[in-house]
């Protein structure tokens, strides 16, 4: 019976991706790469996302102080063989190196849009008050009792 192919990653896509996440993060801190678009900005490598064959690695990267993310992009992919030859050594346990393909990371600034229009005021005003649910409705906070001896006089 053939394997039917599922939408989501394997187990295997994200342990090779997750090591070449990190060897490439290493390379990239080391400064082996001499570009001045590169050596101008921080990279964080924030996801590598494996193909089935394990022969291609889509490599999210979020340049932090770069004034053009798009060059810092266009740097990596420019150096990418020279970047997958320094990476290669520590993986040394791979039948094939992956082909780098860069791309510039937007979920951050997915994030910030998101947390800033759950902050707003159009927004808050639906959301329930964290302090209506410990009261839960109840005035006095005496847990809907009217505080009486159960109503006789």
């Amino acid at each position: 019976m053939p394997r039917s192919s599922s939408p989501g990653l394997s187990q295997r896509q994200l342990r090779v991706g997750e090591q070449v996440r990190h060897a490439l993060s290493n390379v990239l801190q080391r400064g082996d790469v001499s570009d001045p678009v590169l050596e101008s900005s921080v990279l964080s490598v924030s996801e590598v996302r494996m193909s089935p064959d394990l022969k291609i690695a889509t490599c999210f990267v979020t340049p932090i102080g770069a004034t053009d993310s798009n060059a810092v992009i266009k740097a990596l992919s420019a150096h990418a063989k020279f970047i997958r030859g320094r990476v290669a050594p520590e993986l040394r346990q791979m039948k094939y190196m992956p082909e780098f393909r860069f791309r510039l990371d937007t979920s951050f600034d997915n994030f910030s849009k998101i947390d800033a229009l759950l902050r707003s005021p159009e927004v808050a005003r639906d959301l329930p008050n964290p302090r209506d649910e410990d009261d839960d409705g109840d005035a006095d906070g005496d847990g809907g009792t009217d505080g009486g001896d159960g109503g006789s006089d």
